[in-house]
C-alpha cells in the first residue's frame, strides 16, 4: 500500500528541516517500510560556489544527508503522533559511485531494515539518471521534541 505523494507543505509538517538545508523536494512513494523521494539540485545552490567553482559537484555528504532526511520522512509515518525527531547515530558502508552535478535530479530510496527498541536501522540508495550515485546504511534514534534551550 502506497500513500499519495507528499508536497513541500507535507514534508515541512513531517520533519524540521528547512531551506537551505532541506534536500527533499517531493515524496513519490511511501509505505510503512520504504520511501522514495526526489531532489533536483539547482545550479544556484549555496554549496556549488566553493565545491568546486570551475567544476561544481554535489558534496557526497549532502547525498547522505538527503538519504537521512528521506529516512526521517519514512519514520514520521510510523507513529500516530510525533514522539521525537529522528537523529542520525551512525553511517556504515558509504559508497559513492557517480558525481551529481548542478541541474540533476536524484531519486532516494530508503528502506527500514530493523527496529530495536528506540533504534532504527535503514539502508539507502541514491540514483541519478538511472545510475547509482551513492549507497549507505545508517541508524537513528528519536530525539526529544522538548526545547532544551528554555529554562
Amino acid at each position: 500500500m502506497t500513500d499519495d505523494a507528499f508536497n513541500l507543505a507535507d514534508i515541512h509538517a513531517a520533519i524540521p528541516h528547512r531551506a537551505p538545508f532541506l534536500f527533499i523536494d517531493e515524496v513519490i512513494e511511501r509505505d510503512e517500510r520504504r520511501i522514495v523521494c526526489r531532489k533536483t539540485f539547482r545550479p544556484d545552490e549555496f554549496f556549488y560556489q566553493g565545491h568546486y567553482p570551475h567544476f561544481p559537484i554535489t558534496p557526497g555528504v549532502l547525498l547522505c544527508e538527503a538519504a537521512m532526511q528521506a529516512g526521517a520522512l519514512l519514520l514520521s509515518g510510523c507513529f500516530g503522533e510525533r514522539p521525537g525527531v529522528p537523529v542520525a547515530t551512525r553511517m556504515n558502508d558509504v559508497r559513492f559511485k557517480r558525481a551529481v552535478r548542478p541541474g540533476e535530479t536524484i531519486e532516494i530510496e530508503v528502506q527500514l531494515i530493523e527496529r530495536l527498541a528506540g533504534a532504527f536501522f535503514l539502508k539507502a540508495k541514491v540514483t541519478c539518471g538511472k545510475q547509482v550515485a551513492a549507497r549507505l546504511e545508517f541508524a537513528c534514534t528519536l530525539a526529544s521534541l522538548e526545547d532544551e534551550g528554555e529554562g
